[in-house]
């Protein structure tokens, strides 16, 4: 791996954690996700499924961890199991973790070969009660193609269909959605290399730079920080593009007077940060673009006040949406006495900031966690509002991580520039 070694003790809690959830004689099982084909022989880049890693550390394909906390052999307890290699595999893959290996990343004692698992799985059938298998059930989640959990289940089903089968992903929702000490540890590490990104692009961005060699130059500063690279598709959209939302065709060239928007962000130890700056190409905002601009960024900063203790998601995004009313109607944007009179259920500032002000980060970089749960110190939000005008071709969005603690919050990119000014300047310090 690029990122240097987490520590088992994270994992270890992790697993002692998830243990106090499950009831008496339940067993949870957690799968690797697959490597997914492209075309011919190629495949795409290995992605660990995030629970697994959140459990045990292991960065790996083929990878199985078991949890059986009452079984009535101690070795049965936790269980890893994985790939085993060869000279072979060696040659033509590389490296693989030795089962000393293994147990060094997790802190788990009993390490199997994957070839054992049906062997084990099986007696240890016979014991529990309850059976707890995995799926993605992100709110937001398309599943199209078949995963190697949901090929697990309709197994399980198929061989042990008189068991009491249950979801593990509401209890690894709950689980992941507070964060420890060591998380935000690594959250902040992909901030401080997103922040090193930003600031070399300050002052390597000018009229007629494709939006592409930006990016690479993103790239470039991740890659060598011990990044895999982005936390999520990299949007670099300059003038009008910065008005479509998911914008990442990134091919086009950035023109003296645009505002170019940039929504990328670093990932470390498969940890996300989530970044958004609006700049302007020629390194000075135009008058109105600086009102759009500060206009947002005043959104934010009250925006980022209500992410603390006891706050509710729908609480929280109504009152964001009644502090984006105020600044459209001091931009022209909108009517003071048609907002007044507006339907609620569809308000009028829907129009120019269409999205959410904030999600989950974490692991993914929309987060597993519960919208109707209240606000708990260790849960890390991203605070993003936007003014979105497409007939002034026209997009702003800011965006940083919130940090909520039991006395506020903290914002972890507080050092990456964001006033307009401090922008200005870093732009024309070359």
């Amino acid at each position: 791996m690029r990122y240097l070694p987490i520590g088992k003790e994270l994992f270890i809690q992790n697993r002692q954690n998830l243990a106090k959830l499950l009831p008496p004689h339940a067993m949870a099982i957690f799968h690797s996700n697959d490597i997914m084909p492209t075309n011919a022989d190629g495949t795409m880049g290995f992605r660990q499924n995030n629970d697994l890693f959140y459990l045990s550390g292991i960065d790996q394909e083929e990878s199985i961890l078991l949890l059986f906390p009452d079984s009535q052999e101690p070795k049965h307890r936790e269980i890893l199991f994985l790939r085993e290699t060869s000279e072979h595999i060696a040659i033509w893959e590389g490296h693989k973790y030795t089962k000393e290996e293994g147990m060094e990343t997790s802190g788990i004692t009993s390490i199997f070969w994957a070839q054992d698992f049906s062997r084990i799985l099986h007696g240890l059938m016979t014991e529990c009660e309850y059976v707890y298998l995995n799926s993605n059930e992100h709110t937001r989640a398309v599943i199209e193609v078949e995963t190697r959990e949901a090929r697990f289940i309709r197994f399980m089903k198929e061989h042990y269909p008189l068991h009491d089968y249950k979801r593990v992903a509401p209890l690894m929702h709950q689980l992941r959605a507070i964060k420890s000490e060591k998380e935000v540890e690594l959250i902040k590490t992909a901030c401080s290399i997103t922040e090193k990104a930003f600031r070399r692009l300050l002052t390597f961005v000018k009229p007629g730079v494709m939006e592409y060699e930006i990016e690479a130059e993103l790239y470039h500063e991740f890659l060598r920080n011990r990044s895999k690279g982005p936390a999520y598709t990299p949007i670099i959209a300059s003038g009008a593009n910065a008005c479509v939302l998911h914008y990442i065709e990134n091919n086009q060239f950035c023109k003296d007077g645009d505002v170019l928007l940039l929504d990328v962000a670093a990932e470390y130890a498969n940890y996300a940060s989530d970044m958004t700056r609006s700049i302007p190409v020629n390194g000075r905002f135009t008058p109105r673009q600086k009102q759009v601009y500060n206009a947002v960024l005043r959104v934010m900063k009250e925006a980022t006040q209500l992410l603390v203790t006891g706050n509710i998601w729908d609480d929280y995004h109504k009152e964001v949406g009644k502090i984006m009313e105020k600044e459209l109607i001091g931009l022209g944007l909108l009517d003071a006495t048609a907002v007044k009179n507006q339907d609620p259920d569809k308000p009028l500032y829907r129009k120019y900031f269409m999205h959410g002000t904030s999600h989950f980060l974490g692991l993914d970089v929309h987060d597993v966690g519960n919208k109707y749960r209240r606000f708990e110190p260790g849960m890390v939000f991203t605070c993003e509002p936007g003014i979105y005008i497409p007939e002034e071709s026209l997009g702003i969005r800011l965006e940083n991580n919130i940090l909520i603690t039991k006395d506020g919050n903290i914002d972890l990119m507080a050092s990456i520039p964001i006033e307009a000014e401090e922008i200005e300047a870093l732009m024309n310090s070359k």
